[in-house]
């Protein structure tokens, strides 16, 4: 989305994009054959410079909101709902890597998302790729720092005339890995300013995310192209990248949606002019499937995008490229699946509470990225079952929850139907912002943020397992607990990202964004964190004992004090987040590490300003492992 000025929000940019074919606004399924405005080869993203932050206020800029989608209607109604209103029963989780992503870097909301690759099979290394609004980083699975983080114009750069990319961080990132190919796909908005639009295609020459790409820009002429969204669909022949976009003409009026197919192999062997094949429809909010797992959907079957048509069903599009004949290009609206009614969260706007009283918005107007598609085999490799899982925001009581859905076809390019359905609201807090997975034996895992009026926005997770009850999740699971809120600005993001490994095809990895503290004014510090876990069954979690080294602590003005956090290790060893509450104006906790995996220690510094005021406070340290919570009381004086 566009970036502007902090000072002066309503200042705009003046952008360059590339010349635009035209496109039709028809919006009863018409098709548009379109080859990219310019195409080129990057240098390798290894040798472009690093993007260092921008510490200026006057070089901040602010993302604004996606545009709203349409009003949706009650709908005839659906099958009952189950609203999981108590914590679920404890999964064996598996904490494995966890480090810090892509930091604060002169835009707000970061939008995070990211790629996983496979291990290279004799070095043993493998890749991690995380994009967020204006930046491009690439890390091993250890967390160590290898590429970047760059400016996601500098990779546009060798592009004639810019292709848009260049010379605007326009936003809507998203990175894919194509498994099947073992390549990194990197797409970006061209722009969101006229007259001309444009979206930018990265595909790397080979599996190594730091090398080179191809570079390709297509227009859409006087039509903005909003929240772009990829999937990849490795079939045999006519396998695509699929892609949806929400329209606006002139950037402003609704015109419905471009669902969207581009010639995949094309793209891969770095043709000149890889055609895209889109078709038209009235409604908006659409998500692409996209393959997880090492079988491919059957060849032949259509690529498959998904939204919600009401408030109690979904709609979905198939559409069939024929990148040979695209005349002979097929989109078909499939049945609708009615599901339980729902209102979406916040009613799409914006009611997320933090501690500091400032609401954040909930994009709850549209399913959330990605929609998850995977085959399972039978006996003999022979096609059992394909399932796809994906997520909203709904009102859950009197705050918000997570609505996911799984849904099944029997037979390949069969008919979907709606296998299971559950709203995640075990208390009242809020839960939004969600990305759902399924690895390969069939658990499903949502990572989203969690708020309160009383818990800072955290990153966590919750999983069902084949056993649990159908709609049911396991207890909730903190991947970072948040030590800040944002203020000033509602704009918390557009999407993160949930992912599978592919080399083992069971670890899920998740990217999202929180604060490691508070300001007074405009906060735009975000943290983002990459973490990794895998999805069992148990009945004997770890859990953990917590206490500090003493129960009272003093602080003079304008100085500090420390006390030891202890955490003991309880049924095996577990990572646990640890957090405080409780802090008068003017001071400042830190923890020396955090997250603790246990047993270990970890020093509690608390800062006052001088100008804090005295007395004394009673402060709560927290320690949550995702399925335990435990809590230590420390009494502070301010003198």
């Amino acid at each position: 989305m566009r970036p502007r000025n902090i000072i002066n929000v309503c200042a705009a940019f003046i952008f360059v994009t590339a010349v635009a074919t035209a496109t039709t606004a028809d919006p009863a399924g018409a098709q548009t054959v379109s080859h990219p405005s310019s195409a080129s080869v990057s240098p390798n993203l290894s040798d472009l410079p690093i993007d260092h932050f921008r510490q200026s206020p006057a070089e901040l800029h602010i993302v604004p909101p996606a545009k709203p989608l349409p009003q949706r209607s009650p709908g005839p109604g659906g099958p009952p709902g189950h609203i999981q209103g108590e914590p679920g029963s404890h999964n064996a989780i598996e904490p494995k890597t966890s480090f810090g992503g892509v930091g604060a870097n002169g835009f707000i909301p970061p939008d995070p998302n990211i790629a996983v690759g496979k291990n290279d099979p004799v070095t043993g290394v493998g890749y991690i790729v995380q994009l967020v609004n204006s930046q491009f980083a690439v890390f091993d699975k250890t967390g160590k720092l290898v590429t970047g983080p760059v400016s996601l114009s500098s990779l546009w750069s060798s592009l004639p005339g810019g292709g848009g990319c260049a010379t605007n961080n326009a936003g809507d990132p998203v990175v894919q890995y194509d498994a099947a190919a073992d390549r990194w796909l990197v797409t970006q908005l061209g722009s969101t300013s006229g007259p001309t639009y444009s979206e930018c295609i990265a595909v790397s020459q080979n599996n190594n995310p730091s090398g080179a790409y191809y570079l390709y820009s297509y227009p859409f002429d006087t039509y903005l192209n909003d929240y772009p969204k990829f999937g990849v669909w490795p079939t045999a022949t006519n396998s695509a990248y699929l892609a949806s976009y929400n329209l606006f003409a002139n950037g402003q009026n609704a015109a419905g949606a471009k669902l969207c197919a581009y010639d995949r192999t094309a793209m891969l062997a770095g043709a000149n002019s890889p055609i895209s094949i889109c078709k038209q429809v009235s409604d908006q909010g659409f998500l692409p499937a996209d393959l997880d797992g090492a079988t491919p959907p059957p060849d032949g079957t259509p690529g498959y995008f998904v939204n919600f048509a009401s408030l109690s069903s979904l709609s979905i599009y198939t559409l069939a490229p024929n990148f040979a004949d695209p005349t002979n290009s097929t989109l078909t609206l499939a049945p609708g699946i009615a599901v339980a009614p729902f209102n979406m969260g916040c009613g799409g706007g914006t009611c997320i509470a933090q501690p500091n009283g400032q609401k954040l918005d909930s994009l709850g107007d549209r399913l959330m990225y990605r929609l998850a598609y995977r085959v399972f085999s039978g006996t003999g490799g022979v096609f059992d079952h394909a399932s796809m899982v994906v997520n909203h925001s709904v009102v859950a009581g009197s705050s918000v929850g997570v609505r996911w859905y799984e849904l099944r076809q029997t037979s390949p390019g069969g008919a979907l139907s709606l296998s299971q359905q559950g709203t995640f609201a075990p208390d009242t807090s809020y839960r939004w912002m969600g990305s759902a997975a399924m690895d390969g034996v069939g658990n499903i895992a949502i990572g989203y943020s969690l708020s309160s009026g009383s818990i800072y926005p955290a990153v966590a997770f919750a999983a069902h397992t084949p056993g649990l009850p159908d709609g049911t999740m396991g207890a909730e699971k903190i991947l970072q607990a948040g030590a800040g809120a944002q203020t000033t600005y509602s704009r918390w993001g557009d999407y993160t990202s949930l992912r599978i490994d592919p080399s083992d095809d069971t670890t899920f990895w998740y990217t999202n964004e929180y604060y490691t503290k508070n300001s007074r004014l405009f906060n735009y510090m975000w943290a983002t964190a990459i973490s990794s876990f895998t999805v069992g069954a148990s009945t004997n979690p770890p859990d953990f004992s917590l206490s500090t080294s003493s129960n009272s602590l003093t602080v003079r003005r304008g100085a500090s004090g420390s006390t030891t956090v202890t955490v003991g290790a309880i049924n095996g060893s577990s990572s646990v987040n640890l957090s405080v509450s409780g802090l008068p104006q003017r001071t400042s906790a830190s923890f020396g590490t955090n997250p603790v995996t246990s047993t270990g220690t970890s020093t509690l510094t608390i800062s006052a300003n001088r100008n804090a005021p005295t007395g004394p406070y009673n402060l709560t340290v927290t320690g949550n492992n995702g399925s335990a919570s435990h809590t230590s009381q420390l009494q502070l004086t301010i003198q």
